[in-house]
């Protein structure tokens, strides 16, 4: 494997970018491959088996293109597949949830934490289990917030329509004790804002992204495998859904005024 091989990332539609987003600005030599399945997004609300399924799919996909590390930018296939991955595939495969939970036990005073995510991340105990891990006196409060990935799959995350629904969403917490929340979707940064002031100043709100990219850096790193300075890297985004939607979502969220954005097609069932 040369080191001037591309990345691959995968999420089950445009949330990954979050973590794309700080791969090209902790590593702005890299190349990234990207696949989301906006087709069959959400994943959150899915059997855990059918998910696994899925992100195989993706990762075999972008085996095909000599990826040299894969980024799971997902935190429900993480949950699902990350293990499996992670022992059948010959190069690293990186996962969001380990990450997240790292970045939340070194902000945390209070050891007191909530994680927002899909029902499927929520179900599945994984960070609870990470959270845990690293600090077994943590207290883990949980909420699924499934309208948050149809929102933004929609663009329609930046209105009052969107404010209002991360309102609605974030009173179930009312009453809980905690002074840090992990974005537990990579779709939920881009509420952030709304999150944020839902919750208001006592509390930190972080997503994965960034000790997601430190974790790829690191990899790299080790094992000597990082690009060397490049003209500009070009990036390939690959959609299952809308073209449009996908364009438009990483001409904005990523800053490339003409992304090399393609329709891959996966199965249905």
């Amino acid at each position: 494997m040369q080191a001037n091989a591309p990345i691959g990332v995968i999420d089950s539609g445009v949330g990954g970018l979050t973590v794309a987003k700080e791969i090209m600005r902790l590593l702005p030599n890299e190349k990234l491959v990207y696949i989301g399945d906006n087709a069959r997004c959400p994943y959150g609300p899915r059997p855990q088996a059918e998910v696994r399924k899925y992100t195989w799919q993706m990762a075999r996909a972008l085996m095909d293109k000599n990826i040299k590390l894969l980024v799971i930018a997902c935190n429900t296939a993480t949950a699902a597949a990350l293990d499996s991955l992670q022992k059948q595939l010959a190069i690293p495969v990186i996962g969001v949830i380990f990450p997240g939970a790292r970045a939340a036990m070194k902000v945390s005073a209070t050891n007191k934490v909530a994680v927002l995510g899909t029902s499927g991340t929520v179900k599945s105990g994984a960070y609870e289990k990470a959270l845990m891990s690293l600090k077994s006196s943590c207290s883990v409060t949980q909420l699924a917030c499934p309208k948050f990935v149809p929102l933004v799959e929609s663009d329609e995350y930046e209105g009052e329509f969107a404010r209002q629904l991360v309102r609605e969403t974030l009173l179930q917490l009312d009453g809980k004790s905690f002074d840090t929340a992990i974005l537990g979707c990579t779709h939920y940064p881009l509420l952030q804002g709304f999150i944020e002031a839902e919750l208001g100043p006592g509390v930190t709100v972080l997503s994965s992204a960034a000790e997601t990219a430190k974790d790829v850096e690191n990899h790299l790193r080790y094992r000597n495998m990082l690009a060397g300075p490049a003209s500009g890297p070009v990036h390939q985004f690959y959609t299952s859904g809308s073209s449009t939607i996908f364009r438009t979502i990483i001409k904005k969220w990523l800053g490339i005024e003409n992304p090399a954005v393609y329709t891959i097609k996966f199965p249905q069932t």
